[in-house]
This record gives structure tokens, sequence and C-alpha cells, in this order.
């Protein structure tokens, strides 16, 4: 099973947004215009969003369709890298003389938001075997 996977990926997705976020608000505050920030800040937020969300899917884990919650999880996991990564990337690019690559990050952020939703969705799906495993408890480590 990936619930373990999942919950050490998800500790340290959390651990890294709040690195970009201290690194956006204490340094990139001074160098990014108010846009970039905002653009920064916005993918620092959906990352955490889909912390806590792979986080519930990894204990969830424990009692849903292991395929449903697997899909899931890996869904939460690329549409953050995809949506959140390529909002730090916007706001960064023009910084760092890379502006030619503007093209590619824009379908970027919403095919990562489609990802995520996707992930939402194979969750919902998985709900409906919540009654199937009740009171089966497996081991984290499985």
């Amino acid at each position: 099973m990936v619930t373990r996977k999942f919950l050490l990926i998800a500790t340290l997705l959390g651990m890294f947004a709040v690195v970009l976020g201290a690194f956006g608000a204490h340094i990139l505050k001074k160098l990014l215009s108010e846009h970039e920030i905002m653009i920064f800040e916005t993918g620092v937020r959906y990352q955490f969003y889909h912390t806590f969300a792979l986080l519930m899917t990894a204990i969830l884990g424990r009692y849903l369709s292991e395929r449903w919650v697997s899909i899931a999880g890996w869904l939460f996991i690329m549409g953050t890298a995809l949506f959140s990564g390529s909002l730090y990337l916007i706001a960064l690019v023009p910084h760092v003389g890379l502006e030619a690559s503007m093209g590619i990050l824009g379908p970027m952020t919403p095919l990562g938001g489609v990802l995520l939703m996707g992930g939402w969705l194979a969750l919902f799906r998985a709900a409906f075997d919540y009654k199937k495993n009740k009171g089966n408890r497996k081991s984290l480590t499985e």
C-alpha cells in the first residue's frame, strides 16, 4: 500500500511549503513585483491545501479502496508539482533570464489544476468503498 509513501511525501511537501512561504515573505518581497508575489503565494497556498489533502489520503488509505486512494494520492502529488511549481516559476522566470520558457509554463498551471481536481474525484470515488473496509484496520507499513 502507498499509504506510508503518501505520508512521507506529504510531510516533505508541507515542510517545503513553509520554506517557500518564508522565502517569498522575507526574500522575494524585496525582488518581485506585487503581482509576482501574489502568483508565488497562490502556489504556496495550493501546495499547503494539497499537503493536507495528501495527508488525509494517507490516513483514509487504511479504510478505503486501495486503487482509488492510490490514484488520488498520485494525482495530488503530480497536480501540486505542476500547479504550484509552474506558479513559482512564472513568478521567478522574468528575474532569471528565462522568459522563453513562459510559453511552456502557462499550460502547466491549468493541467496541474485538472490533476488536482482529478485527485478529489478519485478520493470521492474511494469513499464509496468505506463500508466495505469498516473495522479492517491496516497497518501504515503495508
